[in-house]
């Protein structure tokens, strides 16, 4: 049996304290990250510089032992490797220019993404050899629908209008670009997998914002193709699936797909997710991140509410959706602390 905490709950073990790590653990609320910012180029750059990438990483790994360590990268990273424009603008986020019509999903190569992330592969190598022999390394990838919000909306939005009127208007279309991003998602998640990731997450952010039909035709067929491959290719390998916003969908995702564990989002209620899960799927989740803003007892209440609810089943502490910026790193050692004492 590995002594890696992670995988132990991933392989159906209930470990206890549950082991912890934080999406977007790595990144702006750390002032280490911040220097390197300041003395680096742009974001894309980051990623992909094995030496900017691999010490990024480590930084949590460094200030408060976390259980995993997950790669620094973005899911924008595919669309950018496949050769859409993709630009990170601070205070703006990511701007695309939008795929709309068939001539600029044509004008997409799946064959620049092997060279184009070759550098990544190059960072989970270099951090496999790097990390604490007990911290897991996670690679990751958006889920194709996710994905597909951005490179068709040309960028973020509260409700992905143009998207989801492709997906109804133009299905033949949407088809074919979520097509292409499960074939791409699989080949590049599984390079990672090659490079030494031990675990893959699917990061489908956007999921819970579609019809129950289009829910299974966009997020749940995709990600079972993608979990299908990988279970063929790399047998053993775990997946772990976050369709944020999925609520009352989380177990018919966990069965669906394939998934080892469902990432649950802030506003799922940690027992009912427990209920409808099959068992052999672990949890991960979902301490709300504004509860970390705050610290102190509210965020041990949540803390202790979360753990008692999935005690005596697989399970990550985490959070319900990324670090944001503002949060203090007390805050986070606090946590860490905190957890492992329960």
């Amino acid at each position: 049996m590995t002594e890696k905490p992670i995988l132990r709950v991933l392989a159906g073990n209930d470990v206890w304290p549950p082991p912890v790590w934080l999406m977007r653990q790595a990144g702006r609320y750390l002032p280490e990250y911040r220097a390197i910012k300041d003395s680096s180029g742009g974001f894309i750059a980051r990623c992909m510089s094995p030496d900017l990438a691999t010490e990024i990483t480590l930084q949590p790994i460094r200030r408060f032992g976390m259980d995993a360590a997950i790669l620094f990268s973005d899911i924008l990273i595919l669309p950018w490797a496949l050769g859409q424009d993709v630009r990170f603008t601070d205070g703006v986020g990511p701007v695309l220019v939008p795929i709309r019509n068939a001539a600029a999903l044509d004008a997409l190569e799946p064959s620049r993404v092997a060279e184009a992330t070759a550098p990544v592969l190059e960072t989970i190598g270099r951090l496999r050899r790097a990390l604490p022999p007990a911290c897991t390394l996670i690679g990751f990838c958006g889920a194709p629908f996710t994905v597909a919000c951005y490179m068709v909306e040309g960028g973020g939005s509260r409700d992905f209008p143009e998207t989801r009127g492709m997906a109804y208007g133009e299905p033949a279309l949407f088809d074919r670009l979520i097509d292409m991003l499960t074939r791409t998602t699989t080949d590049y998640l599984s390079a990672q997998i090659w490079a030494g990731a031990e675990v893959v997450m699917l990061f489908d952010t956007w999921a819970g914002m579609l019809s129950p039909s289009q829910f299974l035709r966009y997020v749940v067929a995709p990600a079972a193709a993608i979990v299908s491959e990988l279970n063929a290719r790399h047998p053993g390998v775990p997946v772990i699936g976050f369709p944020r916003l999925a609520g009352l969908y989380a177990g018919l995702y966990a069965e669906r797909t394939g998934v080892d564990c469902v990432a649950l989002d802030t506003g799922t209620d940690p027992a009912r997710a427990a209920a409808s899960v099959p068992d052999s799927v672990a949890l991960q989740g979902n301490l709300d991140p504004i509860a970390l803003i705050a610290g102190g007892a509210a965020m041990r209440q949540e803390i202790s509410s979360i753990v008692g609810a999935l005690r005596g089943r697989p399970h990550i502490f985490n959070l319900g959706h990324g670090i944001l910026p503002q949060t203090r790193p007390e805050h986070v050692a606090e946590l860490v602390e905190f957890l492992r004492s329960c």
